[in-house]
């Protein structure tokens, strides 16, 4: 057995069937992994030290600052040319403000945008509420 499969070899270069044997094992090796779609909404998706806990976004912020924020939708509303949804990261919940129109309710989504202020002064109390619009 051992002279038949060197005398296939005798004469034709090794190295394309080594090549060859290393892609189809680096290939198997990857398709044996729990890999998970790339994307935004990836529910292990960790983009690091940039997310901001919703807890530690505050209305002295408003109009200036860029943040990112990592968490669930629970809820959206549509808008006149936009969506809201409101954003759950287990700190606090934020609504955001958006183009995106696909975005369903459980997802696991990472937004960037600017933090807003809305006030509404109501019977001499301040009803406002923070919330972000996505850049």
């Amino acid at each position: 057995m051992r002279n038949f499969f060197l005398s296939f070899l005798y004469g034709h270069s090794i190295i394309p069937y080594r090549l060859g044997f290393a892609f189809f094992l680096v290939a198997g090796l990857c398709s044996c992994g729990n890999l998970s779609r790339s994307g935004l909404n990836g529910s292990s998706l960790k983009i690091g030290t940039n997310v901001t806990p919703i807890q530690e976004i505050k209305p002295e912020q408003k109009n200036q600052a860029t943040v990112y924020i990592q968490g669930k939708i629970e809820k959206q509303a549509p808008l006149m040319k936009q969506w809201a949804y409101e954003i759950n990261d287990t700190t606090g919940k934020i609504w955001v403000v958006t183009n995106q129109k696909s975005l369903g309710e459980g997802a696991q989504v990472v937004f960037k945008g600017k933090v807003r202020y809305r006030s509404i002064p109501l019977g001499g109390k301040e009803l406002g509420e923070v919330y972000l619009e996505e850049e």
